[in-house]
């Protein structure tokens, strides 16, 4: 008869010291961080569609609350005491607008889904970076200058930020150094907990700050706990979101969620957060995943669904 094909055999779960390899570029070397990368993980083309789904329903908010014809009697009804109604559909024009840095990890995962290497991804952003330092410098250093009396959104410029660099340069930097040093997957959920994560904490902490714990936060007390609980549940709810399929995610999401609103409380350094946030934040993942790898996740599943049965149905074992 017919010769029969002997069946793979099954993949080898990852060991404590092993090197992970999943994709494009997924390889963190080194020995003081050992990055975890699950047979699970998310692939290219997963994220892909993640992220347009996100931008499209983002976009969408964006329209419908421009399009209201009393927006401020929406933020009312919201609950927004009205001494905060302006400031807060001030800072939702401003933030909506950070909407738009969903553009890098959908451009990132797009390149690698159509079968560019990570590296080459790293250096298109090195560019872009480098490109955008120099202008913002050449702004800074000629106020009056063509660059400066160009300077594209102008208007949503802080009024700190007219004599001194733009948060846009650091989410740059930010951005092409957690691309660098971070498997694809860790470094797109570290971008949307700067662009998702920081512009909840700012919306939510403008809008009810102070309402429930009048302690403020932060280097200058500009901070609130309203915001900072925020940011933390949409970071974490974001990472869990993106690594479903990953046994025990909850971990790394909380180490990363708790990371990134750390460091928008405090501002390490007195470093611009769109800088620190995805670098920190990834490094923490990152931490969490090794620590994952080590408790050989599924049997540590199977071992708590056997004690929950016996404990329900005591002899049935």
């Amino acid at each position: 008869g017919p010769a029969i094909a002997p069946s793979p055999a099954p993949p080898r779960r990852l060991q404590r010291g092993d090197r992970a390899i999943a994709g494009p570029s997924f390889v963190l070397s080194g020995a003081s961080i050992a990055c975890m990368v699950l047979e699970s993980a998310p692939l290219p083309t997963h994220l892909l569609h993640y992220l347009l789904t996100l931008g499209v329903a983002a976009l969408l908010s964006v329209v419908a609350f421009n399009t209201l014809s009393r927006p401020r009697d929406f933020l009312t009804a919201c609950g927004v005491a009205l001494t905060k109604v302006q400031r807060t559909a001030a800072e939702i024009e401003r933030k909506t607008f950070h909407i738009a840095g969903l553009l890098v990890p959908t451009t990132h995962q797009f390149l690698l889904a159509i079968g560019f290497e990570n590296i080459a991804c790293v250096q298109i952003c090195v560019v872009i970076t480098v490109v955008g330092w120099t202008l913002d410098l050449l702004r800074v250093a000629f106020p009056g200058g063509v660059i400066a009396r160009n300077w594209p959104l102008a208007s949503l410029l802080r009024e700190s930020e007219r004599q001194r660099l733009t948060g846009g340069c650091y989410f740059s930097l930010g951005c092409t150094l957690t691309i660098a040093f971070s498997p694809p997957s860790i470094a797109t959920v570290s971008m949307l907990f700067l662009i998702l994560g920081d512009m909840s904490a700012a919306i939510i902490g403008v809008s009810f700050g102070g309402e429930t714990c009048t302690m403020r936060l932060g280097r200058q007390g500009k901070k609130s706990l309203e915001g900072s609980l925020a940011m933390f549940a949409v970071c974490f709810a974001t990472c869990c979101s993106v690594f479903l399929s990953v046994e025990l995610r909850e971990y790394p999401a909380f180490a990363g969620a708790l990371a990134a609103t750390l460091v928008e409380l405090h501002e390490p350094f007195g470093i611009n957060d769109n800088l620190t946030i995805p670098i920190i934040s990834s490094l923490a993942m990152q931490w969490a995943f090794s620590r994952v790898a080590a408790c050989d996740a599924p049997e540590t599943i199977e071992w708590v669904r056997a004690m929950a049965q016996q404990a329900v149905h005591p002899g049935g074992l």
